[in-house]
């Protein structure tokens, strides 16, 4: 255990709330108790939604909280060209494929088929373009055509054979991919995803023990898949229950949930707040 490196990896969009607050805790304290590693990175991939005040906040919340991390803090707007070696890498062996459907054309050729299967992340892609020639692909590329690249889960799954992955409360769990379809790892205006960043800047460093939400759980399945595809080394993972408020609901930045910034000033202490999120006397 004395090699545990955790990292807390939030998204600049809007400034830290409590759900954020208890992740960035669990991480530290996962470390701590390990004598081990806490890390801190920025994913600022969304170059549309991430803002430079954001990731200021982030680090000021942090910093008021009580936490330490490692220096320099990684940000992965610099480095877009590590993803796209990696994006390289699954080319070579014919895993990934351009995809020139929208959302609108997505949704209503569901629509038309009069069902779609559901996976974790909604609706799953119909795979429309995996029947386009290598032709038609070029062509629309060559006229600049905007396209996503999509992973071909089937044969993903079938060059990494069966893979399992080991999650501190759920213990060992067999990967399956099939219900995320065809994920996306790239698109022409986010020239990376979650998925595929996530992965590479796990393994660049050196983390071991990846925690972070419950309802990142499902994503895991496809993460393991890329680590393989990539010959990356494989994590422990730690899923920890979301930070929900009085009525049940989990704390979001889409729902505007009271920020660290507001609790801080209306008066509360960094003891007061760490115990909102649910880790009292963690420096005591």
């Amino acid at each position: 255990m004395t090699g545990t490196v955790t990292r807390f990896a939030p998204s600049p969009t809007g400034r830290l709330h409590l759900g954020h607050a208890y992740s960035a805790l669990f991480a530290w304290r996962l470390a701590q108790a390990a004598g081990g590693r806490f890390l801190l990175r920025i994913e600022d991939i969304d170059l549309s939604r991430c803002r430079p005040e954001f990731e200021a906040g982030i680090l000021e919340d942090l910093a008021w909280l009580g936490l330490s991390w490692e220096a320099p803090v990684w940000r992965q707007s610099d480095r877009m060209a590590i993803y796209d070696d990696a994006l390289a890498a699954l080319e070579i062996h014919d895993l990934l494929y351009p995809c020139f459907c929208t959302r609108k054309e997505i949704e209503r050729e569901i629509a038309n088929a009069g069902h779609a299967p559901h996976g974790p992340d909604g609706p799953v892609y119909p795979g429309t373009c995996r029947a386009l020639d290598t032709a038609e692909r070029e062509t629309r590329i060559a006229r600049g055509d905007p396209f996503a690249l999509r992973l071909r889960m089937d044969v993903a799954m079938d060059a990494t054979g069966p893979l399992t992955f080991t999650d501190r409360t759920a213990g060992e769990i067999a990967v399956d991919g099939a219900p995320f379809g065809d994920v996306v790892l790239a698109r022409k205006d986010v020239p990376t995803s979650y998925h595929l960043s996530v992965v590479v800047d796990d393994a660049a460093q050196g983390v071991t023990l990846v925690s972070r939400g419950e309802d990142l759980l499902p994503a895991t399945h496809v993460h393991r898949i890329l680590q393989a595809l990539l010959g990356l080394p494989e994590p422990d993972y730690a899923h920890h229950p979301l930070l929900t408020d009085d009525s049940g609901r989990r704390f979001a930045k889409r729902d505007r949930a009271e920020t660290i910034q507001a609790l801080r000033e209306a008066g509360r202490t960094p003891e007061d707040v760490r115990a909102l999120a649910g880790m009292p006397g963690l420096f005591v």
